[in-house]
């Protein structure tokens, strides 16, 4: 081809040759039909859908490598396009009442939050997409669009929409669908039907997704100053859904916590939005300060704010637990651990354990003797802080 084009036309066809993979089995083996391993597309695509499988191969097209597929990775992407559905449930369902065009910095942080994030988002895809690294492209939207859209930003909504009346739910409503139409516009590339399916729904410009202008990165609405902000605020949240989850306490139930901020900075930061933490938290009662030793009772959970510094948050399990049973299931689980670091340290005080295994079995053993002494010292910490509450000691 490129003889006969200079040859014929003066000119070489292309200047860029892409070499895809080889799409093999689960297993690596090449698909063959006399081994039975072949996975039909048109199968897959009446049953997890077309889109589905587009972003599957996409997300595994790393170069080099050859695309081992299975009916489980192209279910887990097919999941992926039900959470794009009910995203645009949530948007089209919050859409009744005004909308008010208006500067961004005039908006509510979240929303400033989120367009900082996408246009982030909209420059790491570019820059993979002109480098042919449609794995990379895929899984930065795919990363963005599931943890940081649908979970964090819908959520973070939630309070400016409450009042449908007021300004902010005004402006909120402006930036949903800015947002969301943007994504579309972002996705469609390697989801293109239901791109246009939901895209025909919203509010937008033009006949089709498929011609409208794709997205590029507006570095002026990055703004790390608002996304180290509500690092520090969803750092909080998680940390309490954490306890809520390892203590059994329903999401209805809401919680007596305390944060200790490790800076000050941190700690202005937390009570610029104490009401948003409380009401993604469910948090009736909210103390946040560098020294919160009068509030150190309960469970404790581990909050990793941007930068890596490290504060935590306490929650006062009084009456949202039976503290006897707690206390049984963590003297439970201290014993085991005492067992297994017994184990670990008569292995590692052994020299010929030492100098005969595997040195990757030594890494482990080391490694899980850290993890048990860390889970240990933590569980400890929790047991005495249930004495304290039951008025006893641990």
């Amino acid at each position: 081809m490129i003889m006969m084009g200079l040859k014929f036309m003066g000119q070489a066809p292309f200047q860029d040759v892409y070499i895809h993979a080889l799409v093999r089995d689960a297993e690596g083996q090449k698909m063959s039909k006399s081994k039975g391993n072949v996975i039909d597309p048109l199968q897959v695509m009446d049953k997890y859908g077309t889109d589905a499988l587009r972003f599957t191969l996409a997300a595994m097209a790393s170069p080099g490598r050859d695309i081992k597929l299975s009916e489980e990775r192209i279910e887990g992407y097919r999941n992926f396009a039900n959470k794009l559905w009910n995203a645009a449930r949530f948007v089209l369902m919050n859409l009744e009442g005004p909308r008010t065009d208006a500067p961004l910095a005039d908006r509510p942080i979240a929303d400033r939050w989120i367009m900082s994030r996408l246009h982030r988002c909209i420059g790491d895809v570019n820059r993979s997409l002109e480098e042919y690294r449609f794995d990379e492209a895929a899984n930065a939207a795919y990363h963005f669009i599931w943890h940081e859209y649908c979970d964090w930003y819908l959520e973070l909504t939630k309070p400016a929409l409450a009042d449908k009346d007021s300004q902010q739910a005004a402006l909120t409503r402006t930036t949903l669908v800015e947002s969301f139409e943007t994504v579309l516009r972002l996705l469609h590339p390697l989801m293109p039907f239901i791109t246009e399916e939901i895209w025909q729904a919203i509010p937008h410009a033009g006949e089709s997704v498929m011609v409208a202008p794709y997205p590029s990165q507006r570095t002026a609405l990055i703004d790390e100053d608002i996304e180290s902000q509500i690092a520090s605020v969803t750092s909080v949240v998680s940390a309490a859904r954490n306890i809520r989850g390892s203590q059994g306490i329903a999401p209805s139930r809401a919680l007596h916590a305390a944060v200790a901020a490790p800076t000050a900075a941190f700690k202005t930061t937390l009570m610029a939005h104490q009401d948003l933490i409380a009401s993604l938290a469910r948090i009736s009662t909210l103390v946040i300060d560098t020294d919160v030793r009068p509030y150190m009772h309960g469970a404790s959970s581990s909050v990793v704010f941007p930068g890596g510094s490290v504060g935590v948050l306490y929650v006062d399990l009084a009456g949202l637990i039976d503290v006897g049973k707690e206390k049984t299931r963590i003297e439970k689980r201290l014993n085991e651990l005492a067992a297994q670091m017994e184990q670990d340290d008569k292995k590692l005080s052994n020299p010929d354990f030492v100098a005969k295994v595997p040195p990757d079995v030594l890494k482990k053993t080391k490694a899980r003797r850290e993890e048990c002494r860390a889970e240990h010292e933590k569980l400890s910490d929790e047991l005495r802080r249930l004495g304290e509450m039951a008025g006893g000691s641990a």
